[in-house]
C-alpha cells in the first residue's frame, strides 16, 4: 500500500509543479518553486493543507473517491489524468460520469463505418442512439429518418404503435431490454435524466411500467436475436457491447451476423440501401448463442 500512495503523491507533486498560478488566480510573487503551492491546491479542493501534504508524502492512508474527485477538479486534470489518480490511489477507475449527449467524434464515426456488414451504433446511458452505421440503418432502424428525440431504443420499443406489444417473443425481449437499461442507468449517474425518461414511458406504456416495477437487472453486453426483415427474411445476430475509451458513459453496440448466409443477407440490404418502411420484428431466438434471460 505504501508504494501505491507514494506513486500517487509523486504524480500529484509533478502535476502541481506544472500548473500556472496565474491561470488559477494566484499571485506570482515570492514563489521559490514553480507551480501551485500545496495549500493552494488544498484550498481549491476544500481539504486541509496538512492532510493534502500528508497525501503527497504517502502518509495518512488512502483517500476517498470524493476527495480524489475534488483534487482532480482543483488541479483541472483531464479525464485521463483523473482516471490515473484513481488507479494510483484506489486501484480502480472512477465511477462513470454522465454527460449530456453531444454526438460522437469523427474517429468513432469512422470506426462505425468501417464495420461494413456489422450493424453498429453508439448509445447514451438513457439509450438515445447518437451515431450509427449504414448496416444499422438497413437492418435495424434508419435512425436518420427519425427526429432526434425519437432515436431512443426504449421509446421505439414501447411506442403505442408497436405492432408486436404483448406477444410472447416481444415480452421476453422487452424484459431483457429494460433489465439491461436499469443496469446501465445505475452505472451512469444520470439520475434526473433517467427518472424523466422512466416517468414518461410509465405514463405512455403500461407494459413498460409493469416490467420496470419488477426491478430486474441484466447486462446489455451479450445477447442475440433473430430479426425478420421484409426483404431478406430472418437474420440471426449476436450482440456485443463495449464502453468507449474516454467516454465510459457511452455504449458501443455491434451486431455480428452468425452465419455466412446472415452476412450475405446484410450485403443485399446494404446494396439496396435503407428503406423507409423496413422496420424489423424480433423473433424468438433459435438455440445458439446467448439468449435474453426470461
Amino acid at each position: 500500500m505504501v508504494a501505491i500512495e507514494s506513486a500517487l503523491g509523486a504524480y500529484l507533486r509533478d502535476r502541481r509543479a506544472k500548473l500556472d498560478p496565474a491561470a488559477f488566480g494566484f499571485p506570482l510573487s515570492r514563489r521559490r518553486t514553480p507551480g501551485l503551492r500545496r495549500e493552494e491546491v488544498a484550498q481549491r479542493a476544500h481539504v486541509s493543507a496538512t492532510w493534502y501534504t500528508w497525501l503527497e508524502q504517502g502518509r495518512g492512508g488512502a483517500p476517498s473517491a470524493d476527495v480524489l474527485d475534488r483534487i482532480a477538479r482543483a488541479m483541472m486534470l483531464t479525464d485521463v489524468e483523473r482516471e490515473h489518480i484513481f488507479l494510483l490511489g484506489l486501484g480502480r477507475p472512477p465511477d462513470v460520469k454522465y454527460r449530456a449527449p453531444e454526438g460522437v467524434t469523427p474517429r468513432l464515426q469512422r470506426i462505425l463505418d468501417a464495420l461494413e456488414i456489422y450493424p453498429a451504433f453508439i448509445k447514451t446511458p438513457t439509450w438515445d442512439v447518437v451515431a450509427w452505421n449504414k448496416a444499422a440503418a438497413c437492418v435495424l432502424t434508419d435512425y436518420g429518418r427519425l427526429p432526434q428525440e425519437q432515436r431512443n431504443i426504449l421509446r421505439m420499443m414501447f411506442h403505442p404503435s408497436q405492432p408486436h406489444k404483448g406477444k410472447p417473443g416481444w415480452v421476453k425481449m422487452a424484459r431483457f431490454v429494460v433489465a439491461a437499461f436499469r443496469m446501465d442507468a445505475a452505472r451512469s449517474g444520470a439520475t434526473q435524466e433517467v427518472r424523466t425518461l422512466v416517468d414518461e414511458l410509465s405514463r405512455t406504456s403500461p407494459e413498460f411500467a409493469a416490467i420496470w416495477n419488477d426491478n430486474e437487472v441484466g447486462r446489455s453486453g451479450d445477447g442475440g436475436k433473430v430479426m425478420h426483415h421484409p426483404i431478406v427474411g430472418e437474420i440471426a445476430l449476436e450482440l456485443s457491447s463495449f464502453a468507449v475509451d474516454g467516454r465510459p458513459d457511452l455504449g458501443f453496440c455491434v451486431y455480428t451476423p452468425i452465419t455466412d448466409a446472415d452476412a450475405a443477407k446484410i450485403k443485399v440490404l446494404l446494396h439496396a440501401g435503407p428503406k423507409a418502411d423496413t422496420g424489423t420484428k424480433p423473433r424468438r431466438r433459435k438455440p445458439h448463442g446467448i439468449r435474453p434471460r426470461s
